[in-house]
């Protein structure tokens, strides 16, 4: 792989974003550092909002007003979530611990 083309990703472990298109938001609990999912489930995105391949792309543990689930979401279509509002995914708390600011931290024994 060329070191060179891999781009910083903007967003970080445990930051919470939205989705630039869709209504849901959710805290970042993986990073890719670019596209690595089945072509299929990339084919499967509308082609007219299918992201490039060469950009970070995040795995979320996603809501929406419906459901909790994950979420794989490339870096141009996510944006900061800033309505400080907790995220209520089971899975967040198993992975994180909020601090006094709201921000999560992940829970260091389950990451490497």
């Amino acid at each position: 792989m060329d070191m060179s083309k891999t781009r910083i990703a903007r967003f970080k472990l445990g930051q919470v974003v939205r989705h630039r298109l869709f209504p849901f938001r959710g805290v970042i609990f993986d990073i890719d550092p670019e596209f690595n999912n089945t072509e299929e489930w990339y084919q499967s995105i509308p082609a007219e909002v299918r992201p490039n391949k060469d950009q970070p792309f995040y795995h979320l543990f996603a809501e929406n007003a419906e459901s909790e689930y994950i979420a794989y979401v490339s870096e141009q279509n996510l944006l900061p979530d800033t309505s400080g509002e907790p995220v209520r995914h089971p899975q967040v708390d198993e992975v994180f611990e909020q601090d006094d600011k709201g921000s999560y931290r992940p829970r260091n024994s389950l990451l490497n």
